[in-house]
């Protein structure tokens, strides 16, 4: 049967659903279902939405008909407008699931564990970095830098000025960053 055979049928069955014919309306319905879901599905990978999301269009689009079968004209094919809903219950979807994407934890379980990995190695480096510094300027960085303790603080426990442990830091940070240029032009 021909695209347009078919919709002729529909559109004779639709006719007589709105004068009142519930069995051509049930024939309507059964027939034209599985051609909305395959469209419904069709643009819902053609905009990206899940393919789980094609049943939920259907079922819009079914209700749709049902509550506007009234406002189709007849001396007009049916497909378009037909097409017309399927579309706009999609672009409602969309709307409504905004741009949140789901992606099953499995999709992302390896980059996980490769930043994990990433982390440790960064922790790692950062202790053999500061390996290569003095003591004081060691103690200072790792208190204030790593454990997050504040000036005042590491000056108390180093019994050092709060100004000394400024400027050992400062210089501690310096030295750290000639390092890290010369290991990384090293790696070149």
């Amino acid at each position: 049967m021909k695209h347009s055979a078919r919709e002729e049928e529909w559109a004779g069955w639709m006719r007589s659903a709105v004068d009142g014919d519930t069995q051509a309306y049930h024939r309507f319905l059964s027939a034209v279902t599985p051609h909305l879901r395959a469209m419904a599905r069709r643009r819902c990978d053609q905009f990206g939405a899940p393919a789980s999301e094609a049943e939920d269009v259907v079922q819009e689009v079914l209700l749709a008909v049902h509550l506007k079968r009234g406002t189709w004209d007849p001396a007009r094919p049916i497909g378009p407008w037909l097409s017309t809903i399927v579309r706009n219950k999609l672009i409602d979807s969309l709307r409504r699931r905004g741009r949140h994407i789901d992606v099953p934890i499995d999709d992302v379980m390896a980059t996980l564990e490769a930043e994990e990995q990433a982390g440790n190695l960064d922790r790692l480096d950062a202790e053999h970095m500061l390996e290569r510094l003095k003591d004081p300027q060691r103690d200072i960085v790792r208190s204030i830098s790593i454990e997050g303790a504040g000036i005042r603080e590491t000056a108390e426990r180093l019994k050092m000025t709060e100004g000394a442990v400024r400027v050992s830091l400062h210089r501690a940070l310096k030295a750290l960053a000639a390092l890290y240029r010369s290991e990384t032009r090293e790696d070149r």
